[in-house]
């Protein structure tokens, strides 16, 4: 796979354990993460959870195929997205590239916005930072990506289709649709959860999901 990635003009660090892994990103931080979840040592949830802890960096997970329930816990605990094994050259080069394509154009966009405001909530987008009743809350790039996506446009109703092409990256709208259900479910947690907030980020059923505030 790194032989490979290098053919298609990408600079690969790779290491063989999740102790390692964790060592590299604290010397060296990539632009994006691939990360197994089978792993010597430390697996690769649990390198996942802990660079969540600290980073935002982008994480594809890698799984076995029909793990689904791998891929899902991979998502829970913070991986951006994920790719089954076996997969082909192709699919992999677009899946990295679509990625760092998208935290690109977030970041290029995000510079010269300044603020989304909401009562108790506060969306810092040049620092990526959100406050909710005033407290700080540390979102992965998507997470951070689809709150502001969704609240820059207050009861808009996005497609999961919308959403995977405008956070994903992917042109077709296609791909796992659940990935978008799980990333959901998390900013959910994070910011919703046990608190009484005059908006949410509301489930059209048969649709999608729009950010909803009602003054």
């Amino acid at each position: 796979m790194t032989s490979k990635l290098e053919d298609e003009g990408f600079e690969v660090q790779a290491v063989d354990s999740g102790e390692e892994g964790l060592e590299l990103i604290e010397k060296d931080m990539p632009d994006l993460l691939l990360l197994d979840l089978i792993l010597p040592g430390i697996d690769g949830l649990e390198v996942c959870r802990r660079i969540r802890r600290k980073h935002d960096l982008p994480i594809i997970m890698i799984t076995a195929k029909d793990d689904e329930i791998d891929a899902v816990i991979g998502l829970e605990v913070g991986a951006d997205d994920y790719i089954t094994k076996p997969f082909g050259t192709r699919e992999l080069v677009a899946r990295v590239r679509a990625m760092l394509r998208r935290v690109k154009i977030n970041r290029e966009h995000s510079e010269p916005l300044e603020k989304i405001t909401f009562p108790d909530l506060e969306i810092d987008i040049p620092r990526r930072r959100v406050k909710v009743q005033g407290e700080y809350e540390h979102l992965t790039p998507k997470e951070f990506g689809l709150l502001v996506y969704m609240a820059s446009k207050p009861n808009v109703v996005f497609t999961r289709e919308e959403i995977v092409r405008d956070i994903w990256g992917r042109p077709d709208g296609g791909g796992d649709l659940r990935t978008v259900d799980t990333h959901i479910k998390r900013l959910r947690r994070k910011i919703e959860e046990e608190r009484a907030v005059p908006w949410s980020i509301a489930t059209v059923w048969g649709v999608g999901y729009k950010f909803q505030y009602n003054e």
